[in-house]
This record gives C-alpha cells, structure tokens and sequence, in this order.
C-alpha cells in the first residue's frame, strides 16, 4: 500500500485493527474459535460476520497473531502444552511485532488496494491483489508451517476475485487459513458462505463500549456509553464516527427542534439547518440524515410498544417521544411520515440542493 494512500480498512480517528489488542464484548466468537482450535476442528475457511464497526477485523487479527504465534505442538518429551484459553498473545512477543509493522511472512492481508492510474484506492478487491497471494504460497512456510490470509472485506471482493477465492476455498493451501470479514454475507456468493464456518459478533453493550473506546483512546466521558451505544447501535467505529463529528450534540439538538413540536422552534431549527451548510460540512449533512432517520425511528416505535427507549440518547428524548407518539395509530404515522420524508430528503442530497434548505425542508415534512 503506498504511503500516500490511506488504509482502507482503517476507521478515521481509530487505530488499525492490527494496533487494537484486546476485543471487547465478542467473547463467545472468541470461545467458539478457541473451541475449535483445541478440539483438532480447525476449519480452513472462517467467515468472520456481523455489523460494521463492532470488532469483526480485530477479531481476525487476534486469531491470525495467535495461530502465527503458536505453532502445531509436537507431544515430544513433555507431552502436550495445556490448552489455550484465550488468544491474548503478549505485544512483546515477535510476531505481534512483525504484524504491527505488516511484516510477517506467515500472513497476507487482502484488502483494496491503488486504482489503474495509483492515485486513489479502488473502490473494490480486484483480481490482482488476489493473485500475488500465488507469490505469497510460493514462500517457504513461516515458523510451525502455518498462513494465514485475511480479507478486509470479502464484501469488496469483484466477481473475479471472488472467484478466484472460491477456488482456494475449494482447493485449500495446507496449513493455511482463510480470515473472511463480512459485513453483509448475505450478498457473498452461496458457495463462498458454504465453506466457510461463521463467527457471528453481536453490537457491544455499554459497558463493553465504555471499554473499546477507551482502548481507542477516544477522549469520551463514560457517562456518554450508553447514548453512544444506542445511537452507534453497539458500534465501536459507528461511535467513534459520531464522537468525531459531535454526534451526541447534534442528536440532542434535533430532538430538542423536534420537541418544539407542535410549533418548531424556529431559530433553531435554522441555526442547525446552517450548521450543516458550506464547505467541508458534507460529513455532517449525512449524519444528520441518519440521526433524524434515528429518532423518527425511535417515535415510531415509541407509539407502537407504547415505551420509550429504556436508554435516552438526549435530555427529556423519553418525555418528548412519549407525548409526541402517544399510541400505535401516531406511531405509525410517524413510520410513513418518516419514511417519505427520508426519501425526499436524499433525492434533494443526490441532486445537490442547497443543504440547509433541505435540512428545513426535512423537518418541515416531519411537521406535517
């Protein structure tokens, strides 16, 4: 990958997954790998799956650093060495070392790399990053004979490269291992999932994403986890985006807006309506989009069950959700109501209308 091009499995602000030791909240992915690993069970093909952002990547690192960092045991003269019960390996250990700098021979990382013309990544895995893994089985084995290859993500493999995957799935290297990330592994070609034995991460509850951020070291104050959750819905990556962005604020302003119902606060409505205008503002435009995707989302369900959520992601969001979504029939509603809103509001994106008159025209169809 050239210097000048960003990683693309990289989240902006967040270290690599290569850099993130410790996995929070996906214990039993964990388990059931381990589980396979000390039982002599151990698939060549993994499908690693889950929502984006909760620690698929750094799950595969964890595994690839400990199957590279422990070789097949010979019984010899002292018999087995005892089983495994976790995959921490030390970040002193050389592999850990070689990983963290992308030198380790017994591993390849497939990921998108440069386009034709060098200057941009390409916006899928071409055929050819899936062919110099032909040079990389050509190499002597690295300690102990294992490999290991890790695909970020086999979402962005193009058909050829797909099948070219496919094939070594069918036609496995020995002693070699297949780390597949997938966010969406229902649009993985069936034969793909079919070899593969999956490991399934769920989103992070707030206390194991209090946790992964403070890994992260993102400067949050703890008491701010669980709206983050809610809002990220158990994504670290998704957390950390809106951390970056002022997310929390900019959901507690729109429920505020929201909460001036049945006459909108004006002022400030247009005061965040601006806030996502100019230059440089198109990353908080779409944010905006998806919080009030959120919270119309949140009344509509609010009617529906007849309970706010049990975890607010902004002041007085229960009372406000309450008394505007009273009972299924204005849940409802407000499911329909959202839902052509939304849908009007990113035609206006896709076409370059002026944002902050769309942002006033959004919450002026939620008012109807």
């Amino acid at each position: 990958m050239s210097d000048a091009l960003p990683e693309p499995d990289r989240i902006e602000g967040a270290p690599h997954p290569r850099e993130t030791l410790q996995l929070f909240g996906q214990s039993r992915a964990e388990q059931d790998f381990l589980t396979a690993y000390n039982t002599g069970r151990l698939h060549h093909g993994w499908l690693i799956t889950g929502p984006r952002g909760v620690g698929k990547a750094t799950l595969a690192w964890r595994i690839a650093r400990f199957l590279l960092a422990s070789p097949p045991a010979d019984d010899g003269l002292f018999g087995a060495p005892p089983e495994p019960t976790d995959l921490n390996i030390s970040p002193e250990h050389p592999v850990s070392h070689r990983m963290m700098a992308l030198s380790e021979p017994g591993l390849f990382l497939l990921r998108r790399g440069p386009n034709k013309k060098g200057d941009k990544l390409a916006t899928e895995i071409l055929v050819d990053e899936v062919r110099k893994l032909g040079h990389f089985f050509s190499l002597s084995a690295a300690d102990g004979g294992r490999r290991v290859v890790i695909i970020d993500s086999a979402d962005e493999l193009n058909t050829q490269a797909a099948n070219a995957i496919l094939k070594m799935l069918e036609e496995p290297p020995a002693k070699t291992t297949l780390l597949m990330i997938s966010h969406q592994p229902a649009g993985l070609l069936p034969t793909i999932r079919s070899r593969c034995r999956e490991l399934r991460l769920s989103p992070l509850a707030p206390q194991a994403m209090t946790e992964a951020l403070a890994q992260a070291e993102a400067d949050i104050d703890p008491a701010h986890a669980p709206a983050l959750t809610e809002l990220s819905q158990g994504s670290v990556g998704e957390a950390l985006r809106l951390t970056n962005l002022g997310g929390l604020q900019l959901y507690s302003d729109i429920v505020t807006v929201l909460g001036s119902l049945p006459q909108f606060d004006r002022p400030r409505m247009l005061a965040l309506a601006d806030s996502c205008a100019g230059k440089g503002k198109e990353a908080r435009l779409d944010l905006l989009l998806a919080l009030v995707d959120q919270v119309t989302a949140r009344l509509a369900r609010t009617g529906v069950t007849g309970q706010p959520p049990v975890h607010e992601a902004a002041p007085h969001e229960a009372g406000i959700l309450a008394r505007l979504s009273p009972d299924a029939h204005t849940g409802r509603h407000w499911a329909t109501l959202a839902s052509q809103a939304s849908d009007r509001a990113r035609h206006a994106r896709g076409v370059n209308v002026d944002p902050a008159a769309l942002v006033t025209d959004l919450f002026l169809q939620l008012k109807s």
